[in-house]
């Protein structure tokens, strides 16, 4: 199923980290909220990121996606790539398709190989670009 390619990103200056995440849902209601599959043995889960930035990725971000999820390289950091501004859920990258700003519940559980989290969304900020997906192991507009 086409998925939106997404960078958690989380923490400021030389703490930030983040993670590509296209396992992604919202729920709307009073308050929204934002479901999403990540790999509990990442480095940025593990970093226990109360606040996230939930940045939509647009089809010029292919490479950074895959800095992000680690398969391809970034020397200096995955934050080198793109302009970063800090915001109060995380950083968010400048020309995104768009980025929500969650806080993290507590409550998780595994499912699959991943681990579900979700979270309260607090701020939505639309872009201008159309979000890249991921379908069938590749990337799509």
């Amino acid at each position: 199923m086409p998925a939106p390619v997404t960078v958690w990103a989380s923490g400021v200056d030389a703490s930030r980290s983040g993670l590509t995440v296209s396992s992604v849902i919202v729920a709307n209601g009073e308050p929204a909220h934002v479901l999403a599959v990540i790999d509990a043995d990442s480095n940025w889960w593990t970093s226990g990121p109360e606040t996230v930035a939930v940045n939509v990725l647009a089809e010029d971000h292919r490479f950074l996606a895959d800095a992000f999820a680690g398969t391809a390289p970034a020397p200096g950091g995955p934050f080198t790539l793109g302009t970063w501004t800090e915001s109060t859920w995380g950083p968010v990258l400048a020309d995104s398709a768009g980025w929500l700003g969650i806080r993290l519940l507590e409550e998780t559980r595994e499912v699959g190989w991943g681990l579900l989290v979700e979270g309260v969304v607090e701020h939505v900020e639309p872009g201008e670009a159309d979000a890249l997906i991921h379908l069938r192991g590749r990337y799509e507009v």
